[in-house]
């Protein structure tokens, strides 16, 4: 089973509380108020909350946010089909000396401490999901380093719940809640370690493992390796922005993912004071950085050679990420099965090295950070390199299209460029996405790139 923590366990004795729902007859001999006056005395009714947790979600263009706040209480609730209003409850965050409300959005009850996204999400059980907008200023879970959530949030029942008959359920009270601790889903799946190098370079990382693998590790059933290389602006000593501030590793740790395609997923994350040493002033192409980088995997895929499946090596990044990927390839150009780009910058003298490995690249044309021709540092960008993966003899597909495309019509695009370059018998890929159309800023390619399924799926099913 999965090392848990103390939290994640407290989470799963609530989900297994199977006490009976209020009565209604409990419930009326409380009082019919339906909603509690300021400065009032008001009984918080027969059902108190025990616990108090935030829960947050990395997003694919706004980062790591609070999504929902999980309320426990000591019995189960059951709505009887009756659904609770927003305004049933009030909650604030404290974050960076500023307090604010939030926006509730939906509330239902659940069996465990999780949003359920169903467009009729809940069932009856222990806890009440009171989920806010992400969209409100104070949503951020994060800045450079994550923010102080615990304690942060004010949460206050204001109005009685009540069943579809007019039964009271919950009263409301004049006391608020203050969340006990924080609750990161697929995130609190990573194991956090750190790696020495021979000359002595450390770099931290994170590492999801799939569950068949902790269930029997003993087994020789052989995973993929997924390397996440982060982008410039998670450069940090905190061992977690490299999940949080991007949606990269955590698209392959994901559960609906792990059932298809059960995989280790390896995030490492580059340190302060950062490096920025390299020959074109990027981290992950730092000779200490590098250096390390290539022993960390190596010494992974030794450590867990009964377990990896060398022939399905993948090296994921974004923006300096991509840089990397881009020096690293022609460096170790045996050991990878195939890699995916986004927003990234290499060198044109070396992609004769890499014209094997299947690469799925992508760039936003209007890019102001990375430019999609010139790249940075006088090392050229995507466009340049595809130009001269092709002069090296390599058949690049390429296809353009709105990065702001609904889910189902962005996937149906990438489907027919696939088709198109299985037809040619390319396996190399190239998109770039069309002038104003990447959200909140053009650098920010990926943010419907790890959202694809067609894409994920792709990567996956490339092996040496």
């Amino acid at each position: 089973m999965r090392r848990i923590s103390r939290r994640t366990a407290l989470t799963l004795t609530a989900g297994a509380v199977t006490a009976p729902a209020v009565s209604t007859a409990t419930a009326a001999a409380a009082g019919t108020t339906t909603a509690a006056s300021p400065g009032q005395p008001s009984s918080s009714g027969p059902d108190p909350v025990l616990r108090t947790d935030l829960v947050t979600r990395v997003t694919p263009r706004n980062n790591w946010l609070v999504t929902a706040v999980a309320l426990r209480y000591g019995r189960r609730i059951d709505l009887r089909g009756g659904v609770i209003p927003p305004a049933t409850f009030q909650v604030n965050a404290t974050v960076g000396g500023q307090t604010a409300a939030r926006t509730v959005t939906r509330v239902y009850s659940n069996t465990t401490a999780a949003v359920d996204d169903r467009l009729r999400p809940g069932r009856p059980g222990p806890h009440l999901i009171v989920e806010l907008d992400p969209d409100d200023p104070n949503a951020r879970a994060a800045g450079t380093d994550p923010l102080p959530l615990d304690r942060a949030y004010r949460i206050r029942q204001v109005a009685d719940i009540r069943a579809p008959g007019g039964e009271p359920i919950l009263r409301a009270g004049p006391f608020a809640s203050r969340n006990d601790g924080v609750i990161n889903p697929v995130v609190d799946d990573f194991t956090a370690g750190s790696f020495t190098d021979s000359a002595g370079f450390e770099l931290d990382f994170r590492l999801y493992q799939p569950e068949p693998f902790v269930r029997n590790p003993q087994a020789r059933t052989r995973y993929p390796l997924v390397v996440t290389l982060h982008g410039g602006g998670e450069v940090a000593d905190n061992n977690m922005t490299q999940l949080t501030g991007n949606r990269v590793a955590v698209t392959f740790a994901k559960p609906e993912r792990q059932r298809r395609d059960p995989a280790f997923v390896l995030s490492p994350q580059i340190p302060l004071p950062r490096p920025m040493e390299g020959p074109d002033g990027t981290d992950w192409t730092d000779a200490k950085v590098q250096a390390a980088l290539i022993e960390l995997i190596d010494a992974f895929v030794r450590e867990h050679r009964r377990n990896v499946d060398t022939d399905r090596l993948y090296l994921v990044g974004l923006s300096s990420g991509a840089r990397g990927i881009y020096s690293l390839l022609p460096k170790r150009p045996e050991l990878f099965a195939a890699a995916l780009a986004t927003a990234g910058w290499g060198d044109t003298a070396t992609v004769d090295r890499i014209g094997h490995i299947p690469i799925w690249a992508d760039h936003s044309v209007d890019d102001p950070v990375v430019p999609y021709r010139e790249g940075r540092f006088g090392r050229p960008g995507t466009w340049t390199l595809m130009n001269a993966l092709e002069s090296a003899g390599t058949r690049v597909t390429r296809g353009e299209w709105a990065n702001d495309l609904p889910k189902e019509q962005f996937e149906a695009r990438s489907r027919a460029l696939l088709h198109q370059a299985r037809s040619a018998g390319s396996h190399t890929l190239f998109t770039s996405y069309t002038s104003g159309t990447t959200p909140v800023n053009p650098h920010l390619a990926w943010a419907q790139t790890y959202e694809n399924d067609v894409v994920v799926d792709w990567l996956l099913a490339q092996s040496r």
